[in-house]
């Protein structure tokens, strides 16, 4: 018997696609405002709810730790920090999901094409930066890089794990590597977004 892939393509003709695309539209239309204020309120969130945590708490702990390499205290202020950062950051990470839901809606409801460049910049910048970005933010902050889950499971004193010292610096060099990237690029979309630029 000869398989067949179902695509959407398969699923859905043109038409259809078309016809989902302009009742989306029309149904979303009139909350425009609204699924805006949610979109902006959700892309500040995700934007900022971390600064000030990482600029006075985790910059300044890994400053002194890296002052004090061999200090058993630098190195578990260290540990302590990462894990309770992990833990923080679930605001940014509920914010996403949101941010990116509330665009496509605003895409939606207020029929922006391809012929506005400022769009098609943002998006962009969101598909390329962000999304990659945050995949491996996830990643480091609660699956596989989650330092207090790592911990735990393996049963492991922080300070003699060398897998627990590697997670910690791959989120330290993630960190330091990406949030210039970020601030830059979140500033951008802002601009984009604000003064969406003929």
């Amino acid at each position: 018997m000869e398989s067949q892939t179902i695509t959407l393509k398969s699923l859905f003709g043109k038409k259809e696609v078309i016809f989902v695309l302009e009742t989306l539209t029309q149904v979303l239309g009139p909350y425009y405002l609204k699924i805006k204020f949610v979109h902006l309120l959700f892309a500040t969130m995700w934007l900022w709810s971390t600064s000030v945590a990482y600029l006075n708490y985790v910059v300044p702990t890994m400053k002194a730790w890296l002052r004090s390499p061999n200090s058993e205290d630098a190195l578990r202020d260290r540990n302590s920090m990462m894990e309770r950062f992990d833990h923080g950051v679930i605001l940014e990470h509920i914010a996403f999901p949101v941010v990116l839901l509330s665009g496509v809606c605003l895409l939606l409801a207020g029929g922006w094409t391809a012929q506005s460049y400022w769009l098609v910049i943002k998006l962009s910048v969101v598909v390329l930066v962000f999304l990659p970005i945050e995949i491996i933010d996830y990643w480091l902050s609660h699956f596989g890089g989650n330092k207090l889950a790592f911990r735990r499971r393996a049963n492991v004193d922080a300070l003699a794990s060398p897998r627990y010292e590697q997670l910690v610096q791959y989120h330290w060099w993630f960190l330091v590597v990406t949030t210039p990237i970020i601030a830059t690029a979140g500033m951008l979309v802002v601009y984009l977004a604000t003064v969406k630029p003929a």
